[in-house]
């Protein structure tokens, strides 16, 4: 509910995913990734941030190999909230969306994902 550092959902290494059931079947147009700001963070880094990642629509959440709709990094030393568009265009509309988490900008232990967001048109 909001940004305070250390109010993330934390997962153990730099790789991991999260599944997201929306409200409603869209087409997706694009995907906002927020994390704190180097300014707020106790440490003054981000390297807890995720850095390469990528976003599948999935068909149900059982579906192993989504469709890709785009590979894309968040930039550690850009603004706290960033927008990717959707690069792979998919005639599919989707209820169920995957944030794959490739690498992170460095952490060992845990990597953090403050908010992600998904937009689009109802389908």
């Amino acid at each position: 509910p909001d940004m305070y550092p250390g109010n993330c959902w934390a997962f153990k290494g730099s790789q991991g995913y999260l599944v997201v059931r929306l409200s409603m079947k869209i087409y997706p147009t694009a995907f906002t990734v927020e994390h704190v700001p180097k300014t707020l963070s106790p440490a003054g880094n981000i390297t807890s941030a995720p850095r390469n990642f990528a976003v599948y629509g999935l068909d149900d959440e059982y579906q192993e190999e989504g469709k890709l709709l785009g590979q894309y990094v968040y930039d550690q030393d850009g603004e706290p909230l960033q927008m990717f568009p959707v690069m792979e265009k998919s005639e599919n509309a989707f209820q169920i969306v995957e944030l794959r988490i490739l690498s992170n900008w460095g952490h060992a232990v845990y990597t953090c994902l403050y908010r992600f967001r998904v937009h689009g048109e109802p389908a």
